[in-house]
């Protein structure tokens, strides 16, 4: 395993039969910092109705909110580590502990290659048949991941989760799918075109509206509803967006830090948007207005969101308003600012929205 290369997305499985994601694209060289997903019922069972995977004769339990993370910090040190330009730890899996892996792109070339097993599967045949005879994206642009990738679906209630590899290809994408959303012969449509999505639970962003919300995402194109002929059924369908090997660069440096400087509230522009449709979304930015006292002067350079709301927000020339942790980053070679949304205990303050309404 000395010389693995994986991406966000892609799934390791632990020794103890553990199944983690691979978080983002900046790791230590022996390993990979993750997100602990999925635990066989021998070591983890939950009580939320959402949470059970049934795979053959095993079950199988998915991790919710901090639940992975409390699981490993209590029973499982070896899958922790210190992450030294945090000063903190973090999730991880050295490479002498991965049993196996799992590729998104590997897993769907196998499903489109076979006959369907299940309807789940037939309608992941369509959607992926409907966006590449649109869009003339090779099938080898695609991936999946969630249950499907683990071989755990449940065909008449799970999601249709794909990923999409490469800038070129998601431009690409999103391009299709707004034509095909418009097309009511396509069976697809975006998932947020009413406020249906928004109405499951409590709404706990403070500086972030439903209405807002529900603005911003639709515009991102990914998010999908797909109306499968055969079943009737109506199914979330996502276009996940990961790098491309050749726009990977790994930012793990165990010389550098990042310092926390506190709370800020600023308005910017954003000067490139390249990196948005990833996690970490990075939106580099020209500052504007810092509007806490305490941190005017300071110059921002970038902002970084670890958080899927805040993925595809603004695009380049947007002005946009951000709410977040800033951080100072210190190299051997220089230092800068940037804005960071992350888990952190003022989780529902965070924000970054367009200055002006979405489409004014």
């Amino acid at each position: 395993m000395a010389g693995l290369v994986l991406r966000d997305r892609d799934a390791i499985i632990s020794k103890e039969g553990l199944i983690f994601r691979v978080f983002g694209y900046s790791h230590p060289s022996n390993g990979y910092i993750c997100d602990a997903e999925y635990a066989p019922a021998s070591i983890f069972k939950s009580s939320n109705p959402k949470a059970l995977r049934n795979h053959k004769q095993e079950l199988f339990y998915k991790f919710y909110e901090d639940e992975g993370w409390k699981l490993i910090q209590k029973e499982f040190s070896q899958y922790r580590f210190f992450h030294e330009m945090l000063q903190t730890r973090v999730t991880y899996v050295g490479t002498g502990n991965i049993a196996k892996t799992r590729k998104p792109e590997r897993k769907l070339r196998s499903l489109i290659e076979a006959e369907p097993t299940d309807n789940l599967v037939s309608a992941l045949q369509d959607v992926l048949r409907f966006v590449a005879q649109r869009s003339t994206l090779a099938p080898s642009s695609f991936g999946v991941f969630g249950s499907v990738l683990h071989g755990f679906h449940n065909s008449r209630f799970s999601d249709i989760d794909f990923i999409t590899y490469g800038r070129q290809n998601v431009a690409k994408l999103t391009e299709t799918l707004r034509e095909l959303y418009a097309d009511s012969s396509s069976h697809l449509q975006n998932e947020f075109h009413d406020e249906e999505p928004i109405k499951s639970g409590p709404w706990r962003f403070q500086n972030y509206t439903t209405k807002e919300y529900q603005s911003h995402q639709r515009r991102k194109m990914i998010y999908g509803l797909f109306t499968d002929q055969r079943t009737g059924r109506t199914i979330k369908t996502e276009f996940e967006p990961v790098k491309d090997w050749s726009e990977i660069k790994n930012e793990y440096d165990s010389e550098t830090r990042i310092i926390q400087k506190g709370w800020v509230k600023m308005t910017a522009s954003v000067s490139d948007d390249k990196d948005a449709p990833f996690i970490p979304s990075v939106y580099v930015i020209e500052p504007l207005h810092v509007l806490n006292g305490t941190h005017r002067g300071i110059e921002v350079v970038r902002i970084v969101s670890y958080m899927e709301e805040f993925r595809l927000q603004a695009v380049t020339d947007e002005k946009v308003y951000v709410e977040g942790n800033l951080e100072e980053v210190v190299t051997p070679k220089k230092s800068y600012h940037q804005i960071t949304l992350t888990y952190c205990p003022r989780y529902y303050e965070q924000v970054l929205k367009t200055a002006h309404p979405v489409g004014s």
